[in-house]
């Protein structure tokens, strides 16, 4: 039921609802997974390693996009701790984004639209209220999300391979 004093999003339902978000980030990984790996072969085999940086970059930027829809596919469900650990986990073994989001929905989850838009201001606890903020606002929200998610790929390119870190 939606309170009076909720609004509707002034992007016209142009904002795919959660399950479709969920669904193409979760498809995203998985696509992104195999050209990794194949970018592996072809480097590993000698064949060029020129795949790796794109591959990687790519692959990169699609896992920490898949994170932030699961934190908010997480919140706006309200998922148990285990249910969203898991989905935040399937990303890191290749190809199980696909199997998990395929397992959820055969369960109705995520729902089509979004919960938070339909709840009653205030009742909320914080993440849920900042998460309808950044609904209401899909243009300014998803510009903030693309370039905190650079920023953060930025910063781990610049880092190196994680086989690198340990000094």
């Amino acid at each position: 039921m939606i309170h009076s004093s909720v609004r509707e999003p002034a992007h016209g339902g142009a904002l795919p609802g959660p399950r479709t978000l969920f669904r193409v980030t979760a498809l995203a990984e998985m696509v992104t997974w195999a050209l990794l790996i194949l970018a592996m072969v072809l480097k590993y085999s000698g064949t060029t390693e020129a795949l790796m940086p794109v591959a990687g970059g790519v692959h990169g930027f699609v896992f920490l996009c898949y994170v932030v829809v699961v934190i908010a596919v997480w919140i706006d469900t309200r998922w148990a701790a285990g249910r969203g650990v898991a989905a935040l986990a399937s990303s890191i073994l290749p190809f199980l984004t696909v199997p998990f989001e395929r397992s959820v929905a055969r369960r109705g989850e995520p729902a089509e639209r979004w919960s938070v838009l339909e709840s009653v201001e205030g009742a909320d606890p914080a993440p849920r209220r900042l998460l309808r903020l950044v609904l209401r606002r899909p243009v300014v929200s998803a510009l903030l999300a693309v370039a905190a998610v650079a920023v953060v790929f930025v910063v781990l390119l610049n880092a190196g391979p994680p086989s690198e870190w340990g000094g």
